[in-house]
């Protein structure tokens, strides 16, 4: 597991503005890794994280477990504070090049501190020569124009929640 530099944990005790969960006061912790590279302890607390998401709150039983996790090239990133990981996105390569944003995810108590764009920014960062690609539920396409990216295709529903396909464009000279 790798920490990104200037890294500090994101979740002092004291309540937050909305009372939904510890207010972060410093640049929160970014953690990567593989699934190799993940401990037993950490890989269970990431996957109840998507889970507690999007099967039990989103009320959508599907199969989480799809195999990519544990693709060599596949990324788990996380921002982990006080009691577990706090948001979370799995980045994988698809055979067309493209680099896949997916299972992108906070915390309930966590929500509003801007911790999936840290994981997001992270992702573009990285791969900025790249077309980046994922498939939004809907709501959240605000965030994603935001983070530069576009629609590419038809609305279309998956495990009956309706989704928008994405796209962020390499970056290009003057961009």
């Amino acid at each position: 597991m790798r920490e990104t530099s200037g890294a500090g944990v994101a979740a002092p005790e004291r309540p937050s503005a909305t009372g939904t969960g510890p207010a972060p006061t410093a640049k929160p912790a970014l953690r990567r890794a593989q699934f190799a590279d993940l401990d037993a302890r950490t890989w269970h607390d990431l996957l109840r994280l998507r889970i507690d998401v999007f099967v039990v709150e989103q009320a959508c039983p599907y199969h989480e477990l799809d195999g990519r996790d544990v693709d060599p090239g596949t990324e788990h990133l996380w921002v982990p504070d006080s009691t577990g990981p706090a948001a979370y996105l799995r980045v994988v390569h698809d055979e067309d090049g493209n680099v896949r944003i997916g299972r992108v995810c906070t915390r309930q108590t966590t929500r509003h501190y801007g911790l999936a764009s840290v994981l997001v920014k992270d992702v573009l960062a990285r791969y900025p020569s790249r077309q980046i690609v994922l498939a939004a539920q809907s709501y959240l396409v605000p965030f994603y124009l935001r983070h530069g990216f576009h629609r590419c295709g038809e609305d279309f529903l998956d495990d009956g929640i309706p989704h928008v396909p994405m796209a962020r464009e390499p970056d290009t000279p003057g961009r």
